[in-house]
């Protein structure tokens, strides 16, 4: 089992920046890849960004490519989602994800083959 724990949400203007944390327990988290999704009010779950468990391999969707960056530090057991430039569409309930096991260089944005989920941390961005 893996416990995830998800920081660093809060309320931004419109072109401001935020660093999301997730942290995680349990077993061997640099085993596998770890992802961000994200949920708007009245929408389904997207994908965000995800990154390979040896920090490989990232992806990303299309809308935050250039904008968001993610990273990891095995060392830690953190994955970070480092937000720029943020955008009123970018307001969310985000979730950091993880697989129970992937190969090096692989980082699926298929939110089906992530096992282990956080609780979500809430990004508003203001016009």
């Amino acid at each position: 089992q893996v416990q995830l724990v998800e920081s660093g949400g809060g309320l931004v203007q419109a072109g401001g920046s935020l660093r999301l944390s997730c942290v995680a327990s349990g077993r061997t988290f640099s085993s596998s890849a770890v992802g961000w999704f994200r949920q708007a009010p009245g929408k389904e779950r997207e994908f965000v960004a995800a990154i390979s468990k040896n920090s490989f391999n990232s992806n990303y969707a299309d809308s935050v490519k250039s904008r968001f960056t993610i990273s990891r530090d095995n060392a830690k057991d953190t994955v970070y989602l480092q937000m720029n430039s943020l955008k009123p569409e970018d307001t969310a309930v985000y979730y950091c994800a993880s697989l129970v096991y992937s190969t090096t260089g692989y980082a699926p944005a298929r939110e089906m083959e992530y096992a282990y989920w956080g609780q979500g941390t809430q990004v508003t961005v203001s016009s």
